[in-house]
């Protein structure tokens, strides 16, 4: 199979390299899930949205999710981006868009794969470590949520101490 026959859906006009998509498709397909194919979709956040509220029942926008195809069918499932989120997580992170994509394609085909980062005490994390590592990758979703954690973990304590230092300096002056 060529990878122009891969199932992976883009909206029209999509201006990034589909090149580089499906042979990283491909790859994921391959060396990630063992053989086992899956559609992905880059979309928008109006759809994303959609999709979210119609099988999660969250009304908001997200940057991926993902949907396992019961096993007995031979493929993984299905996973879909949205793109508008990968642009803005991109030029946050300081990485091009086709990056992003990468990171959440990865992120999706790892839930295929039966990982779940929520449940399983930071084996999905590893996992995806060490992906995207060999797969020459940026920072990834769970990383950045718990570092994004962390430093709001750090901001409140000092918050809190400035807020106690102030309040023991205010005692001194009575």
């Amino acid at each position: 199979m060529s990878t122009d026959d891969i199932p992976l859906l883009f909206p029209t006009p999509f201006r990034y390299r589909k090149a580089e998509l499906r042979q990283f498709h491909a790859d994921l397909k391959r060396k990630v899930l063992r053989g086992r194919g899956f559609t992905c979709l880059i979309t928008s956040d109006a759809e994303l949205k959609r999709l979210n509220k119609r099988f999660l029942g969250k009304n908001y926008a997200t940057d991926v999710l993902s949907f396992p195809a019961p096993s007995a069918i031979g493929e993984c499932g299905d996973v879909a981006i949205s793109v508008d989120r990968a642009k803005a997580q991109a030029a946050e992170h300081r990485h091009s868009v086709i990056k992003e994509l990468l990171i959440l394609m990865l992120h999706g085909a790892l839930h295929l794969a039966g990982y779940d980062h929520e449940t399983d005490n930071g084996e999905m994390r590893k996992t995806e470590a060490v992906w995207r590592k060999r797969l020459e990758l940026p920072s990834g979703l769970i990383e950045r949520a718990e570092n994004s954690a962390a430093k709001l973990d750090a901001t409140k304590a000092s918050a809190k101490a400035s807020a106690k230092a102030r309040a023991k300096k205010r005692g001194r002056a009575k």
